[in-house]
């Protein structure tokens, strides 16, 4: 889904500039309004002190209607809201949302020897290739 970004001055010089850092964020429902969290938006170089927070939370734009449908979907458990990414549609800041489900432990087991058994062949790579 599609959301408006409550942003406030030099945020929006930042955002235009690209420097804008996803990972880690979520999407929360706080009393029937939404909120992203760890969405971490750099500094504007030229804002001195106007500036403001880079991971400060920023309030999500959406009818009440689809907030009340984000939130159905999101009370199943291990299901939450992650922001997919961030656009400018026309002058106004917009974040793609998305439900998304967290991995089960096995996966987590999974994932963690797939990763360690790649960086295993490169390192033997690695090392044929300077021998």
């Amino acid at each position: 889904m599609e959301a408006g970004i409550a942003l406030q001055g030099t945020e929006v010089k930042s955002v235009r500039l690209g420097r804008v850092n996803l990972k880690d964020s979520y999407a929360r429902v706080e009393n029937g309004e939404l909120f992203v969290y760890n969405m971490h938006i750099s500094p504007y170089d030229l804002g001195n002190r106007f500036n403001h927070d880079p991971l400060r939370p920023r309030k999500l734009l959406m009818h009440r209607r689809e907030i009340n449908r984000l939130a159905g979907y999101i009370q199943n458990k291990g299901y939450t809201l992650i922001p997919l990414s961030i656009y400018l549609k026309g002058s106004r800041a917009k974040i793609e949302l998305g439900v998304a489900r967290g991995k089960k432990e096995y996966d987590k087991r999974r994932s963690i020897a797939e990763r360690d058994a790649r960086r295993e062949m490169e390192r033997s790579f690695k090392e044929k290739q300077y021998s």
